[in-house]
């Protein structure tokens, strides 16, 4: 009874929402404003400009994925989507800023890479991030691309302690193999840190993982935005189909 509830009001949750890719330029700034609200306002990143809002000299080559509240229209969710076409046109991936993908560049005419992940405060349930999934699913399908990377990121509060005992725990299960692994041109100092605290996985990350996700080596250190990040790769042909049915139609 309990699960068949919470199915019920994830259904209801989910119901109110929906999404679509930002078509102007204030529909991005939409996007970017919900960033600033919790990138610099809620966990204390360093952003360029005090305005209220997040950017980036990648936005203009991304797609922005809206997760919109239906009653008042408000973005509660966004993504932003790096195709490799615009990648070529913006020098290449984000991702690349923070390690060395050079072992992935025979992927990346089918590679999309994800990022900017955040939700509003107040929508933070498995409705919204169903919903973000189901948009990159759809534009995955539509554009037939076949892999998906993107920073995960965990905070650093604590100076790092966390970060590094999740990665010691996943490591173990989930590391790609040798031919996808990466390199942190930043690396978080493991061996400077505690790796056998007991850790939550992050929601986010947890969900990559279940869908078939390899987390792709070491963690680089963000120092702007405080947070280790890992890099993740999805392949399309590993995803637990199972898991992904309720977005991957």
């Amino acid at each position: 009874m309990l699960n068949q509830q919470a199915a019920l009001n994830q259904n209801q949750e989910s119901s109110q929402l929906y999404f679509s890719l930002a078509r102007n330029p204030s529909e991005v700034a939409e996007a970017q404003k919900l960033r600033y609200k919790v990138f610099a306002e809620e966990m204390g990143a360093n952003i360029p400009g005090k305005d209220g809002y997040d950017r980036d000299g990648f936005d203009a080559f991304c797609d922005h994925l809206l997760v919109r509240e239906s009653r008042n229209n408000e973005v509660v969710g966004t993504y932003r989507i790096l195709s490799p076409s615009m990648a070529n046109e913006a020098g290449g991936y984000y991702s690349s800023g923070e390690f060395d993908i050079s072992r992935l560049q025979n992927l990346f005419d089918r590679t999309v890479e994800v990022g900017r992940a955040c939700v509003h405060p107040d929508y933070r349930h498995g409705g919204t991030i169903t919903m973000l999934w189901a948009g990159l699913a759809k534009y995955m399908q539509v554009n037939r691309y076949e892999y998906m990377i993107g920073c995960a990121s965990v905070g650093m509060a604590d100076g790092g302690h966390m970060a590094a005992s999740l990665y010691n725990k996943l490591q173990a299960d989930y590391l790609s193999p040798a031919e996808y692994r990466v390199f942190p041109n930043c690396p978080l100092p493991m061996e400077a840190l505690q790796k056998d605290l007991d850790v939550v996985c992050p929601p986010l990350i947890k969900g990559y993982l279940r869908l078939g996700a390899y987390i792709c080596g070491d963690p680089a250190w963000d120092p702007d935005f405080n947070t280790a990040d890992m890099l993740v790769m999805l392949p399309l042909s590993r995803i637990n189909r199972r898991y992904a049915a309720h977005f991957f139609k």
